[in-house]
């Protein structure tokens, strides 16, 4: 029995098709219009008050890919980003250790490295707390408390790279760049090229993680795609599809890169196949 948290999200739906021939729960704010054939849902807003006695026993892999909706709205929403990117995650991991959990499944964000010129490996220096940040400093304390049960359960943490998919919101990296060159609009370049990044499309991101329940041992693992591209190299491509030529502002500075290294992930859960040219179509 697997337990999916934030199932609404673009991960956690594509999930929760993808996973088959085992009993699913799904934790989610509201129901979705077309829920998942054969899957509980459990309608919890980890914001608000919440009980592990809304869930059911006998779950052997929690897979908590929840993460707060305001995560941009600090100082403001600050209590709001806590309580459902780390006091769920820590109540979580006290009911998987209450009903004997087997696999805790945390999903994380790579950017926790920080930015810089080489590909990141999971052995890589973490940013300073200092220059973190609120929402990723919720990341990686919940990182933390998660692997600190892993003498009791198997703890993997995945650590994701811009993903993206059909049903991401808007407002997110990639769709922005699809609209603003759809509509003309200038997109703005750290240096001549902007960051260099190796985003992942949520096919390729769900397979790692239906790859992870295999998994026999603790792992901390970075989930990202197999190209790195800068920002100008997606705007071309995109351009390329809609028949547009992007328009470019370069501003002065360094860009800051960030890149992760996906051998880890390559050889022990999935080798990305989806390719941005490919990938964007969702958005058009």
């Amino acid at each position: 029995m697997i337990l999916v948290t934030g199932a609404n999200g673009l991960l956690g739906r594509d999930l929760l098709e993808r996973l088959q021939g085992v009993e699913v729960h799904a934790i989610v704010r509201t129901m979705p219009k077309d829920p998942v054939p054969k899957v509980k849902y459990y309608v919890l807003d980890l914001n608000e008050q919440w009980s592990v006695e809304q869930l059911p026993i006998g779950v052997k892999v929690i897979i908590h890919l929840a993460q707060s909706a305001y995560f941009r709205d600090f100082p403001d929403s600050a209590l709001r980003i806590f309580k459902v990117n780390v006091d769920s995650t820590a109540r979580l991991l006290d009911y998987a250790k209450m009903i004997g959990v087997e696999q805790f499944i945390y999903a994380s964000s790579g950017g926790v490295y920080g930015s810089g010129k080489k590909a990141f490996d999971e052995n890589s220096q973490i940013t300073s707390s200092g220059n973190l940040g609120y929402y990723l400093g919720s990341k990686l304390a919940s990182e933390i408390l998660a692997q600190s049960y892993s003498p009791l359960m198997k703890v993997e943490v995945l650590r994701f790279f811009f993903m993206y998919g059909r049903r991401q919101n808007r407002s997110m990296l990639i769709p922005r760049l699809v609209e603003r060159v759809k509509l003309r609009e200038l997109v703005s370049l750290e240096g001549d090229n902007g960051i260099r990044i190796n985003p992942i499309h949520v096919s390729d991101a769900s397979k790692a993680v239906v790859a992870v329940l295999e998994i026999q041992s603790s792992l901390l693992i970075n989930i990202a795609g197999s190209e790195t591209l800068s920002i100008r190299d997606i705007c071309l491509e995109i351009g390329r599809k809609v028949g547009e030529e992007p328009l470019f502002q370069s501003k002065v500075g360094e860009p800051s890169d960030l890149i992760a290294n996906i051998s880890l992930m390559k050889n022990k859960l999935h080798d990305p196949e989806v390719k941005i040219n490919t990938g964007i179509l969702d958005f058009l």
